[in-house]
């Protein structure tokens, strides 16, 4: 056999040796399935933003936001996770280039999706002592969608259901949620039917790399928020 004949595919022992390493991959993909520990890439298979092995990888052993317990891009950025909430499914974080800010309180709810370039801000300087963080809080209901390049800033509430259209500045609560906010500063541009608001589960949800059943005693023993 020739193979280095080539077709619009490529040489053929390169197409070889890609359908070798793909089978090997899937291969070692199940075995990793088998340990309890990896079986958060089962439960965030389809999903919005799921965490993957390569996000996994770069986070858990090179160490970019290690001490994160959920999923988070290695250009994003968390400072103080122990004062951050998640909720199931819920990886603030985990598209490229976010700022998620733990200095001050951060509780952000299931099934959140956070968009590229986002920035949550628990706390600002103080005016007169640049030194000095005024610690804040943040709070982000279930069912959220926070658009790319959107600033979420200190002592902002959002109720559920509530979409920040990208490139929103954050300045103040929408505590009623179920709405469209959008703008510098956001305003609300639209209400949302609550009827067609249907809050999303599913049989084994996960937050970040835990089954949600384990989190109660997580956030016990490692929390400060």
């Amino acid at each position: 056999m020739n193979l280095t004949y080539r077709n619009k595919f490529g040489p053929l022992h390169i197409r070889i040796a890609r359908r070798i390493g793909g089978s090997l991959g899937r291969a070692a993909y199940r075995t990793l399935l088998l340990f309890p520990a990896f079986r958060f890439l089962k439960a965030y298979e389809g999903k919005q933003g799921p965490i993957t092995l390569p996000i996994w990888f770069m986070q858990k052993v090179v160490g970019f936001n290690r001490s994160a317990y959920w999923g988070v891009h290695f250009t994003s950025k968390v400072t103080q996770p122990k004062q951050i909430i998640v909720g199931r499914n819920t990886n603030p974080g985990i598209e490229p280039g976010c700022y998620i800010q733990g200095i001050g309180t951060v509780i952000i709810g299931d099934y959140v999706e956070i968009a590229a370039n986002t920035s949550i801000i628990s706390a600002n300087h103080d005016l007169y002592d640049l030194d000095r963080h005024l610690h804040g809080r943040v709070e982000i209901g279930s069912n959220c969608w926070i658009g790319a390049n959107c600033v979420i800033l200190p002592d902002v509430t959002l109720g559920d259901f509530t979409v920040v259209a990208a490139g929103s500045i954050v300045t103040k609560p929408f505590l009623e949620g179920h709405c469209v906010i959008a703008g510098n500063p956001a305003r609300k541009i639209r209400d949302l039917d609550p009827e067609r608001c249907q809050p999303r589960s599913e049989p084994e949800p996960y937050v970040g790399y835990m089954p949600a059943a384990s989190f109660p005693a997580y956030r016990e023993d490692h929390l400060w928020a």
